[in-house]
């Protein structure tokens, strides 16, 4: 059974951008093929809860080869943009560790629930679980047009 959305949609405008691509490289150090987010769209402070997107596009990477004929956004790579946008806003809520690496430490609860196509906008949406001085574990989701195709726990830790 699916999770209960982390985000409603209608109560967010994530048409803003509170950080660019430009902004998200000064706190995580992913660079060319694997800079997976194009920018974070919240960031709530009082409620922990950030939503970062990545628009899927058909000339990334990847698109030629997984699956030639109809490309799939890989699910691997869902997990990687997932695990960068709680990098990003562990980060950002801990200035004092803002110079230092984090490093993927482990996932649990996986699924994906739906495939991702080239020609659309995906949201992750996470919030953390766990947090501590020096790891944290966060739930989190994918959406494309409002539809839950991805969840899971990503954990990560400073390296």
């Amino acid at each position: 059974m699916p999770a209960t959305p982390l985000i409603d949609f209608d109560a967010l405008d994530l048409d803003r951008v509170v950080a660019t691509r430009a902004q998200i490289r000064e706190l995580i150090r992913q660079r060319g093929r694997f800079e997976m987010l194009d920018g974070i769209a919240h960031v709530d402070p009082e409620r922990p809860l950030v939503v970062a997107y990545l628009d899927v596009t058909a000339d990334a990477w990847w698109a030629c080869d997984h699956v030639p004929g109809r490309p799939l956004f890989p699910g691997a790579l869902m997990i990687e943009s997932a695990a960068q946008m709680c990098s990003f806003d562990f980060l950002h809520r801990q200035p004092a560790l803002q110079d230092k690496f984090l490093g993927f430490a482990g996932m649990d609860k996986v699924r994906f629930r739906g495939t991702v196509e080239p020609g659309c906008r995906m949201y992750f949406a996470g919030t953390p679980v766990r947090i501590r001085s020096t790891m944290f574990t966060y739930a989190t989701q994918g959406f494309v047009e409002r539809k839950l195709v991805y969840e899971g726990e990503i954990m990560g830790m400073v390296v």
